[in-house]
C-alpha cells in the first residue's frame, strides 16, 4: 500500500478551474461528483442542516463520518444551507452565478418548488449546466416516483436475471440484488459523462443547458445492451436474452478443494483448454468447433469445462493454465482485495491520514492520464466546514454569512 505524495495531492486534473456546485445525496449523486473532483473539478457540496443522509451509514470513528460517507466525498467542500428559506435559496444563487455545474438528484418537481429549475437557475448564469440525476425521464408517468438503487435492480430486469441462473434456486422464481449499490453508480458514471459532453459542448458553443439521466432509462438500456437477443430483429428472432450468460452454467467453476473462473473464449483458448484436459478427440464435435457454436450451445459448453475443473485443486489448476493463453483468475474474496500484488503494484490502496477522523484507508482514483493526472486534494469534508469560506467566495457580506453560517453549521465559524 501506498502513501500518497504531495506531488500527487497537488495535481491540478483534466477539469481544474471547472466550479460545481452539488445538491446531491446517498450515491447516485456523490459517486458522480467525487469522480469530477478527483479529475480536478472544485466541488462545494451543499448539504441540509442534517446532513447527507448517508453521513451515518456504515462504520464511524464519529457521528456524521461513516465509511460509506468517506468513500464517496472526497474532494469536496461542505456547505450547509437550508433550501427551504428563501435567504438561504439566494445564497445557493449566489455561488451558483460563479459556476459551471448545478448537479442535483432532488426530484424535478421538488427543485422546482424550492425554485431552483433550470429556467431560475439560468436567469443568474446563462452559462451554467444544470445537470440532474433523476429516477425517470420526466415525460413518463413513473415521473415522480422514488428511485432507490434496490427498485432500480428490480424494475430493469437485472434482479430477474440474477435470480434465473442462481444454481440454488432451480425455478428461477427467485429475483436476487446483486450485493453492490449496482444501479446508483453505473448511473453514477453516466451522470459524470453527460456532465464533462455538456462542458465540451458549451466550450464550442459558449451555451449551457439542462440535462437530466434517469435511473431507469439508464439501467434498461445497460441490461438490454446484452440481453435483448432476439428481440432485436423486427419481427423477433427468438427470445430475449443472451445464451452464453444468461445461464446457470456461467459460473465460477468447483475444484476439489475451492473455486477458479476459466473462460477458453476464442478458437485458440479452446484448443488449448482440450490439449491441457487431455480432449482434443473434441475439437472435432459440431458443438464445439467454433465459437459461434460454443456460444450456441454453452450449457454443454460449462458441463464439460466444470467436469475438468473438479479433478484437480485450484492451485494445481492455476500452476497448468499460468503456461497458456487461457484467460483464467482466482476467485477473490472482498477481503483479498487489499493485499492483491496487482493492486499492491500499482498504488491501488493509499493510507493517508484525515485532519479529524486519524489514519485511513482508501482506494485511489483507477484512471491513468499522463498529463493531468487525477488526485486527492481535499479530506472528506465535516458538515459544513467550509460554510463561511464559500460564501465569502461568492460575495456575501460577513453579517449575511456570519448569519447563515451559525445558524445552520455548528463546525463553521466565520
Amino acid at each position: 500500500m501506498s502513501t500518497p505524495s504531495d506531488a500527487q495531492e497537488s495535481a491540478p486534473g483534466p477539469l481544474a478551474g471547472v466550479r460545481v456546485i452539488d445538491l446531491t445525496t446517498v450515491v447516485f449523486g456523490p459517486s458522480a461528483t467525487q469522480v469530477l473532483g478527483d479529475l480536478g473539478a472544485d466541488v462545494v457540496k451543499v448539504e441540509p442542516p442534517g446532513g447527507d443522509i448517508s453521513r451515518a451509514a456504515g462504520h464511524g470513528r464519529s457521528p456524521g463520518m461513516g465509511h460509506f460517507f468517506l468513500n464517496a466525498n472526497r474532494n469536496k467542500r461542505s456547505v450547509v444551507l437550508d433550501l427551504k428559506d428563501p435567504e438561504h435559496r439566494d445564497a445557493l444563487l449566489a455561488l451558483c452565478a460563479g459556476a459551471d455545474v448545478l448537479v442535483y438528484n432532488i426530484r424535478p418537481a421538488a427543485m422546482q418548488r424550492l425554485r431552483l429549475g433550470y429556467e431560475d437557475v439560468r436567469a443568474v448564469n446563462p452559462r451554467i449546466i444544470h445537470a440532474g440525476g433523476v429516477g425517470f425521464g420526466q415525460s413518463g408517468p413513473y415521473a415522480a416516483r422514488p428511485a432507490y438503487d434496490d427498485l432500480m435492480q428490480a424494475m430493469s430486469g437485472s434482479a430477474n436475471l440474477l435470480g434465473r441462473v442462481l444454481p440454488e434456486n432451480p425455478e428461477g422464481d427467485r429475483p436476487t440484488y446483486v450485493p453492490i449499490n449496482f444501479c446508483d453508480r453505473v448511473s453514477g458514471l453516466h451522470l459524470v459523462y453527460a456532465i464533462i459532453a455538456a462542458l465540451y459542448a458549451r466550450e464550442r458553443t459558449g451555451v449551457g443547458q439542462a440535462i437530466e439521466v434517469p435511473m431507469f432509462e439508464t439501467m434498461s438500456a445497460f441490461v438490454l445492451a446484452d440481453n435483448l437477443g432476439g428481440a432485436t430483429f423486427d419481427p423477433p428472432e427468438g427470445g430475449m436474452g443472451y445464451s452464453r450468460i444468461v445461464t446457470r452454467g456461467r459460473r465460477p467453476y468447483a475444484t476439489r478443494d475451492g473455486h477458479i473462473t476459466v473462460l477458453p473464449y476464442n478458437d485458440k483458448h479452446w484448443g488449448e483448454a482440450l490439449e491441457l484436459f487431455g480432449r482434443t478427440d473434441l475439437a472435432r464435435d459440431p458443438r464445439f468447433a467454433t465459437q459461434a457454436q460454443r456460444s450456441r450451445n454453452a450449457d454443454a459448453v460449462y458441463e464439460f469445462i466444470a467436469g475438468e475443473l473438479a479433478k484437480r485443486s485450484t492451485a494445481e489448476w492455476l500452476e497448468l493454465l499460468a503456461d497458456t493463453d487461457i484467460p483464467h483468475a482466482r476467485i477473490n474474496a472482498i477481503e483479498d482485495l487489499p493485499d492483491d500484488p496487482h493492486l499492491t503494484a500499482v498504488g491501488f490502496f493509499e493510507r493517508y491520514h484525515h485532519p479529524h477522523e486519524g489514519d485511513l484507508l482508501r482506494t485511489r482514483h483507477p484512471v491513468e492520464f499522463s498529463a493531468t493526472p487525477a488526485s486527492v486534494r481535499r479530506p472528506v469534508p465535516r458538515l459544513g466546514e467550509h460554510t463561511a469560506e464559500v460564501l465569502r467566495e461568492a460575495g456575501l457580506d460577513e453579517t449575511t454569512i456570519g448569519r447563515l453560517a451559525g445558524a445552520t453549521s455548528p463546525n463553521d465559524k466565520p
